[in-house]
This record gives C-alpha cells, structure tokens and sequence, in this order.
C-alpha cells in the first residue's frame, strides 16, 4: 500500500517523517481534509490576520500531490 505524507507549513515547518499508509490518492485527499479540519480547530483561535497556513501532501518520492491552503487576512 503507498505511503503519503502530510506536511504543515504555519508557524515553523512540521515535516511527517512517518506518512500514512492508504490505498490510493483519493483516500490520501480526504485524510488530508479531515486532518487539516482537526489541526486548524486545534489552533483555537490562535491562526491571525497575515499568516498562512498550509498543508502538502506528498507521494513517497516527495512529490506534491494537494494542497491545502488557509489565507488569513483582514480586509482593507
């Protein structure tokens, strides 16, 4: 089964070394939402105007598969 790899990008870069196992790209993209969801609730109102945050998954080889992008700001 491929391993994918699930890297956050917000304050400091959060590589996973470890992956997860799943059966194909389209389970690798709902982890990733599903994940995304629960690390932005996390942040607990933390996340402010000006910074991003993100989240890359990637194939084995390091390849960017999806992206998942979070743009605070405030309006001018």
């Amino acid at each position: 089964m491929p391993r994918y790899f699930f890297n956050v990008y917000y304050d400091r870069v959060e590589l996973d070394e470890e992956g997860e196992e799943l059966p194909d790209v389209l389970a690798a993209w709902r982890e990733a939402t599903v994940t995304a969801g629960q690390i932005i609730q996390d942040l607990d109102g933390k996340l402010r105007p000006g910074k991003n945050w993100r989240m890359e998954v990637t194939d084995e080889s390091s390849k960017p598969l999806y992206v998942i992008h979070v743009c605070a700001e405030k309006p001018k």
